[in-house]
């Protein structure tokens, strides 16, 4: 769906991007994670066709940046991180008034209309105007508007940036909503351990250098090293914190206010007998989890130093 190939942006002597190898399936929810400046938004502009690279080449859906640029944009949904409303308008005069600048007409315009104000959960303010609407609204607005045509490929550029909590809930639902009707999604935001839930794959980019490109869970492991436990049994803690340290597998063990914390040797991810053991020497057992490791916590490990090396 998207497959971008040593694409490069410059002005002057100064990379915006460099190098960018890209590539996502249909279904794909891609989270472009990267501090500002570092080259999301370029990147995202020049799959749009709205940025000519320097070099390098971009594909949607097998069209080519350079030969297809109007064939791309009626397959792209791309949502700026600002936009305007014009405050003079409702909300469904607004939406209609896109509408008909993708040549969509007559009842088949009104209808799309309608059915896009659902998707967001924006319905119950189809006749507010829009500059009455709070952040979140406006942002829903926003991606009623990009999903007027329905396009295939969505590039959202920090949906998430401003919302209070409840907002930024209901817009991650959103997005994994799009996810599954099968829409091709890139999302880029510095807003990092909420990106973890509704992506599959994950890039970081930092100075216009993509230091990272690969699925989320593929990025846990490479920052995790060793495997971490929370355990709880319902008596002899103590026992059982001794009974584990003792084991060939354990590296080291702490007693965290009765949860003990078990850090497990390099290269072992298979503790099966631990939770046996304990089984076998009476302990019953009320908590035994691995401990995740949330994605800002990889981010800072994969891009610590990154910007002293580029």
């Amino acid at each position: 769906m998207i497959k971008t190939v040593d694409l490069t942006k410059k002005y002057g002597e100064m990379f915006a991007i460099q190098n960018i190898d890209l590539e996502l399936e249909e279904g794909d929810l891609f989270g472009f994670i990267g501090p500002n400046g570092a080259g999301k938004t370029t990147t995202m502009r020049i799959i749009a066709t709205l940025l000519n690279p320097t070099s390098g080449e971009a594909y949607v859906c097998g069209n080519s940046i350079y030969t297809k640029p109007k064939e791309i944009r009626r397959l792209v949904g791309y949502m700026p991180d600002f936009f305007g409303v014009y405050d003079d308008m409702k909300v469904i005069e607004y939406l209609e008034f896109f509408a008909a600048a993708y040549r969509i007409r007559g009842q088949t315009r009104r209808d799309r209309c309608e059915e896009m104000l659902e998707i967001v959960d924006l319905a119950f303010k189809r006749d507010a105007f829009a500059n009455t609407l709070s952040r979140g609204q406006t942002q829903r607005l926003g991606l009623a508007r990009t999903l007027l045509h329905d396009p295939q490929v969505l590039l959202l550029d920090e949906p998430l940036s401003g919302l209070d909590p409840r907002a930024r809930i209901e817009m991650r639902n959103l997005l994994r909503k799009l996810g599954q009707m099968g829409k091709t999604i890139i999302v880029s935001s510095h807003i990092l351990p909420e990106l973890a839930d509704i992506c599959n794959k994950v890039g970081i980019i930092d100075r216009g250098v993509m230091s990272v490109n690969a699925t989320v869970a593929d990025v846990m492991k490479q920052v995790r090293e060793q495997v971490v436990l929370h355990i709880q049994v319902a008596d002899n803690v103590e026992r059982a914190g001794n009974l584990l340290e003792s084991h060939d597998q354990v590296e080291s063990l702490e007693d965290d206010h009765g949860t003990l914390v078990v850090t497990l040797k390099k290269g072992i991810s298979d503790y099966t007998d631990l939770p046996t053991q304990l089984v076998a020497e009476g302990y019953r057992i009320r908590m035994f989890r691995e401990e995740e490791v949330n994605l800002e916590a990889a981010f800072m490990a994969l891009t610590k130093g990154l910007g002293a090396k580029i």
